[in-house]
């Protein structure tokens, strides 16, 4: 059990961290999506510890008070873009009490150092936004203070609290609609919880890798995640309000100078632009800002001292150059399905549909939502396959949602019907061809559902009471009994033609493995002159999906 944590762990903690996001950064890069999508996010959060790792290197002391200095004062100077320089301002905070440690610092302590890092790193931003970095280093301060009541351990306390923060990343897409509309989480966000796991692998021993980064923060898979950020690829540019981000150090302050010139500068600079950073004190201060005008913003800054290591860059022109880029890929014909299951996702992405989202019964989405998926498919057509007849219709609807891709909805009633279109798919053939052959293909599709009765009533000639299990089609109820096994058997032996060959049973979330094992083998006892399969789908509401071709 580790309780305290001395300065040469310490260095070793702060190494670590930046180890872990160095070998990581093109991951956190991946996800920039906010405030401009210049994909940079890790690239700059890891520069900035590379270069606190620098003045912590050339620090001989190992007190501290002087490795503490160290590290911020090498935060500061290598900050990069937004998240580098909030990220700087959440070390010097924690720096700023960890420096007063004598022998070592506990939990407690720590928990205190977050709270002061979490400080400084809100009031180092103009007008802080939730749903960034900024949301889930609150978020772990906030709880960092009980956890340490309950952990004196390092490694438990670490754990706890990048629980909380995992927690806590999960949440930003829901804070910041940008993040959500492009199914992301905060990048910088992402950055911070690598340090984190860098800072726990110090402790620990363990070796650090690109593997060591869970990737499972939020409901969507690793690719949903990290994947692409092709949606951007409509940006309209007038979006963009200022045009260039403008980054310098102000270095041989004025003897007239004060720190509240410091705060005066600020004032100035959010009124020529935004995601305005002003930080630091009369030997070095930090500015970064967007606008529109970034000589004004540098001639504002020369009235407090000299400039050093000036920065623009023309995020119009970077955002140009992406879009030409991403416009060069585009493909001619992309798929998207809709599916409530992860099975059923994977199913579908294994069949290569090119992005699945979800949607069902009980939760159909809106016609918007399918726009938006349609959106982040990088083709010009996108054939899209509701599988469920009360989405077709908020299919069709999005076709004049979407001005730069053109829709095809393919009338899938059920997923059974959205495999087989998607098996139909040839990459070689034409448009219209796709489109004729994947219509064609779910008429040889026999399907039906598995699921339980919610009421008492009288329905295609069955009396049916709350609980009973009943299996239909998508148009009438086919088979009743009170186990999930007998009535998928009467549904298949109701479903079943001469000209059938293949059985498919997709299992749900509430039955078990081996349940659906059993039934397989019943299947094919039953059905001995076809095919039968068992497939995990992990669709809630019915039991089973099933599918006869």
């Amino acid at each position: 059990m580790q309780k305290t944590i001395n300065s040469t762990e310490f260095r070793k903690m702060v190494a670590s961290g930046a180890r872990m996001l160095e070998i990581n950064r093109a991951r956190v890069d991946s996800l920039n999506v906010f405030p401009v999508p210049d994909g940079d996010t890790g690239t700059n959060m890891s520069l900035t510890m590379q270069s606190a790792i620098k003045e912590m290197n050339a620090c001989s002391s190992n007190r501290f008070q002087e490795i503490c200095d160290a590290v911020a004062k090498g935060a500061l100077k290598g900050a990069r873009g937004n998240s580098g320089v909030i990220s700087s301002q959440i070390f010097r905070g924690i720096c700023s009490v960890l420096k007063d440690t004598k022998d070592g610092f506990d939990t407690k302590t720590f928990a205190k150092a977050m709270e002061a890092g979490t400080k400084v790193a809100y009031s180092a931003v103009s007008i802080p936004k939730e749903g960034t970095i900024l949301t889930v280093v609150r978020l772990m301060s906030e709880s960092a203070g009980k956890l340490a009541q309950k952990n004196k351990d390092f490694v438990d306390f670490f754990n706890a609290l990048i629980e909380v923060g995992d927690e806590a990343l999960a949440k930003t897409p829901e804070l910041l609609p940008v993040l959500k509309k492009a199914g992301v989480v905060d990048s910088g966000g992402v950055g911070l919880m690598t340090i984190m796991r860098g800072f726990l692998a110090a402790i620990t021993g363990e070796e650090i890798d690109a593997n060591s980064i869970p990737m499972e923060a939020t409901d969507g898979k690793e690719d949903d995640m990290f994947g692409d950020n092709s949606d951007i690829i409509n940006l309209d540019l007038g979006d963009i309000e200022f045009a260039y981000c403008t980054e310098f150090f102000i270095i041989h302050m004025k003897q007239m100078t004060t720190l509240a010139d410091i705060d005066k500068l600020k004032e100035k600079l959010m009124g020529i632009g935004d995601s305005v950073i002003c930080i630091g004190d009369l030997e070095l201060v930090k500015v970064h800002v967007h606008t529109n005008t970034p000589g004004i913003a540098l001639s504002y800054a020369l009235e407090l001292g000299e400039l050093d290591r000036l920065k623009i860059e023309n995020m119009l022109e970077e955002n140009r150059a992406l879009k030409a880029k991403l416009e060069a890929e585009k493909k001619e014909m992309g798929m998207l399905a809709i599916c409530a299951g992860d099975g059923l996702e994977e199913i579908f992405k294994d069949l290569m549909c090119d992005r699945v989202i979800m949607g069902g019964q009980t939760m159909n989405p809106s016609a918007q939502d399918i726009a938006d998926a349609v959106q982040k498919i990088n083709a010009s057509n996108v054939f899209v396959f509701p599988n469920n007849s009360n989405v077709i219709l908020a299919a069709e609807q999005a076709k004049a949602l979407v001005s730069n891709r053109t829709i095809h909805v393919i009338p899938t009633k059920n997923v059974p019907q959205g495999f087989s279109a998607a098996l139909a798919f040839n990459p070689e053939a034409s448009v219209p061809e796709n489109k004729t052959n994947m219509t064609h293909a779910i008429d040889n599709v026999a399907s039906g559902m598995v699921t339980h009765a919610v009421r008492d009533t009288t329905m295609n000639g069955f009396k049916l009471k709350t609980g009973d299990i009943i299996g239909l089609d998508n148009k009438r109820i086919l088979a009743k009994s009170d186990n999930i096994a007998d009535c998928t058997l009467a549904l298949l032996k109701t479903l079943k033609k001469s000209d059938h060959e293949m059985i498919t049973l997709y299992f749900g979330a509430d039955v078990k493995e081996e349940e659906a094992g059993e039934l397989l083998q019943r299947v094919q006892e039953e059905f001995p002159d076809c095919d039968a399969d068992c497939l995990y789908g992990g669709q809630p509401v019915y039991y089973y999906l099933v599918s006869l071709e």
